[in-house]
């Protein structure tokens, strides 16, 4: 018999966390979920994960959690964490683990997270440095993202958002996780940078027409000027660089596509999940409370 695995995940309690350690588990791997004290979501975590509370702002929290590990699934919460100890955390987990996943950026893949944020970029040439066994998960945008557009669509059933026409490939944030627990239970994955995608191009305005077909109710569109999309970014938190990557990007996706791959179905051998399936999922939070 081989010896059981274990995996920390980071980031647990978000839109890929829940998804990575219920599929790890699965897998029959030993999961430790990295939770902030006093987390609302560890609900969102299923029976058998074991919990250690720590902040990758505070890399000498992670001592604990880290020990015995053999790989860390790790995702960095970039609006609330700053990469100032990324250093620190990545020494650690080169100290103490053999495997690590990093989910990364499109950003990276196509060479303007340099413009961007500079934060994926910065995290895989860390890596890059180290003796672990390394896979990045150069993902698109969730499907999940969508959530965001969940208040304007119950409320008036029009979503005001910047670029409507910008085409993307999102991914099901289940399906990026499966990618990454392949990575963490089986082999042959090391040193790869995996552009993950969902399968199919679709517009923000596609999107939201889709949940309208969903939830049965015709939906709006109206598009909101770059410079009031982003004065009200980064009035609501975001980061004045992620603010204008994120529009910058989305503008370009207007005349040119975001590309796409076949990662999710030759990874794991079953098709990417459709933005059309991830509604019918969610559908519950689109519609409006009685």
């Amino acid at each position: 018999m081989t010896e059981q695995k274990t995996v920390l995940v980071t980031a647990a309690t978000g839109n890929v966390g829940p998804h990575a350690v219920r599929q790890l588990l699965a897998a029959g791997v030993k999961v430790r979920a990295l939770v902030l004290k006093d987390d609302p979501n560890t609900g969102r975590l299923p029976e058998g994960t074991e919990l250690y509370e720590g902040d990758l702002r505070d890399p000498d929290s992670l001592d604990a959690a880290l020990d015995g590990v053999d790989g860390v699934f790790l995702m960095w919460p970039f609006f609330t964490t700053s990469v100032e100890t990324a250093p620190a955390v990545v020494r650690k987990i080169e100290r103490a683990a053999r495997t690590v996943v990093l989910v990364s950026s499109i950003g990276v893949h196509i060479g303007l997270e340099r413009v961007d944020n500079n934060c994926h970029a910065y995290l895989e040439e860390l890596l890059e440095a180290t003796t672990l066994e390394w896979t990045f998960l150069r993902t698109t945008g969730f499907q999940a993202n969508a959530l965001g557009f969940a208040p304007q669509i119950t409320s008036t059933g029009t979503v005001y958002f910047p670029y409507g026409a910008a085409v993307r490939t999102s991914v099901h944030e289940g399906d990026l996780a499966a990618v990454g627990v392949a990575a963490l239970a089986g082999t042959g994955h090391g040193g790869r940078k995996y552009l993950v995608t969902g399968p199919e191009a679709l517009s923000q305005e596609e999107q939201v027409r889709i949940i309208g077909e969903v939830v049965g109710r015709e939906l709006g569109w109206q598009d909101v000027e770059h410079e009031d999309a982003r004065a009200a970014m980064v009035g609501s938190g975001w980061p004045p660089s992620y603010a204008d990557g994120a529009l910058d990007y989305f503008a370009m996706l207007t005349k040119e596509p975001e590309l796409g791959s076949t990662v999710v179905e030759d990874v794991t051998g079953r098709p990417a999940r459709t933005f059309r399936d991830w509604a019918h999922e969610h559908a519950a939070a689109f519609r409006p409370q009685a």
